[in-house]
């Protein structure tokens, strides 16, 4: 069950064309000044990017040479050591 979304100002995590350094610093400074608020919100962002690998992977698998592809891409060299990949 998901949580309700608390919505939260974040001006120090703008984007746009800052650097990199730029951008990790305001979220330095935004979990420094935050230390409620941040965890929730990164933990999501890390689930976001887990769930999109799994969906990148379930579409791959789908296509024709997919699995091919994927074992490709990754280098891998023990096939048996991932159940999709048998």
């Amino acid at each position: 069950m998901k949580q309700k979304k608390e919505n939260i100002k974040m001006d120090n995590l703008k984007t746009g064309r800052d650097s990199h350094m730029e951008q990790v610093e305001r979220w330095a400074h935004f979990v420094k000044e935050n230390p409620d608020k941040w965890k929730p919100i990164h933990t999501e962002f890390i689930n976001a990017i887990f769930e999109k690998h799994e969906q990148f992977m379930a579409r791959m698998l789908k296509m024709p040479g997919g699995k091919e592809k994927l074992i490709k891409l990754y280098d891998i060299k023990n096939i048996n050591g991932y159940s999709w990949a048998k």
